[in-house]
């Protein structure tokens, strides 16, 4: 591991100081918040009009393509806006945002609920799944119930990541919420309305292949994407899980939390995602402030790096327990190895 992850007594490695070192960063510019949403939005906008209206379908299946990767990069500008870190006081925000929530099953109350959770519990052993993947340590699988051990593997499996359009964004970011509490996510139930309501009238308008590629198939493939970067920004091989004891805000982005290495181009479309690190330390930086800060602090330039190599992708899949005796993520396999010894 890095230095940026070792204990050690450098200025900037207690909590308070790197979250210190962070501050100057936590600040938007109104013109470039505005420019990198009105633009987003503007092209994810021209590029769903050309996936319904283009005269054949391989130029809508390109558009939808595009749409999707869009979708990502709005995304980020609406999980932003969540945090309070763009365009926070802004009453047009407000309702673009909550338009795009319609369009993308993130109901505001359950998305922003879950998620703070998790930015306050990410890498904690004893953590509830709440707004993130279940883990479980090998002491926890051990003692399992069947029915537990099959639902663990559901939710981690990679079929979970590939259909997230319905397993996540259906059903566990809207549905399930909405059904466990619904005086308090009352707006789950707006946003299934107002989906469905914009996939029927897509639907009797220009027929299934409207509906299908500029909503059905974006979506589908955004949620694939975003899924699984999540899944693999606190599932990697070299992260930690830490006894609530230990736990630290700055051990949890450091060491339970990734840095993903993209190129220039996928960079831009996720809106700097790959940073993660870095916003798990400090929510309030804006995603266009986040390759600022780790340029400026030193202590953030040595993460823990992984990338969309398939051999990452596959180590990602593979990281399902965490071992306290190792002190590291294993396999299924491993586990079941080491038990039979």
């Amino acid at each position: 591991m890095g230095e940026g992850i070792r204990e050690t007594k450098s200025d900037l490695e207690t909590d308070r100081d790197l979250f210190k070192a962070t501050l100057p960063f936590g600040v938007e510019s109104l013109k470039t918040s505005w420019w990198v949403v009105g633009s987003t939005f503007l092209m994810l906008l021209a590029s769903l009009v050309g996936a319904a209206l283009a005269p054949a379908w391989p130029i809508r299946l390109v558009f939808s393509i595009v749409s999707a990767l869009l979708m990502m990069r709005a995304f980020i500008t609406y999980h932003d806006y969540m945090h309070n870190a763009i365009l926070s006081r802004s009453r047009l925000a407000w309702w673009l945002f909550r338009l795009y929530a319609v369009f993308s099953l993130t109901p505001p109350r359950s998305w922003k609920n879950s998620h703070n959770f998790h930015h306050g519990h990410v890498g904690k052993i004893d953590a509830a799944a709440v707004g993130a993947f279940t883990l479980m340590t090998t002491d926890m699988w051990r003692d399992a119930s069947f029915a537990e051990r099959v639902a663990y593997r559901v939710e981690r499996h990679p079929m979970t990541i590939v259909t997230g359009y319905f397993t996540i964004f259906f059903l566990s970011v809207t549905l399930l919420p909405l059904l466990r509490n619904p005086a308090r996510h009352w707006d789950s139930l707006l946003v299934l309305l107002g989906h469905g309501t914009l996939i029927a009238v897509l639907w009797i308008l220009g027929g299934f292949d409207m509906a299908f590629f500029t909503v059905l198939l974006p979506m589908t493939i955004a949620s694939m994407l975003g899924s699984y970067l999540f899944f693999a920004q606190h599932s990697f091989e070299d992260m930690r899980v830490l006894p609530t004891e230990t736990w630290t805000s700055r051990r949890a982005a450091m060491e339970s939390s990734s840095y993903l290495k993209l190129n220039k181009v996928m960079r831009w479309f996720t809106g700097n995602i790959g940073y993660h690190h870095i916003h798990h330390l400090n929510v309030r930086i804006p995603f266009y402030r986040l390759p600022e800060a780790m340029e400026a602090i030193s202590a953030l330039q040595s993460p823990v790096t992984i990338t969309l190599s398939l051999k990452d992708v596959m180590a990602s899949f593979r990281c399902c327990l965490w071992d306290e005796r190792l002190q590291r993520m294993v396999s299924y396999r491993e586990f079941a190895r080491a038990a039979a010894v």
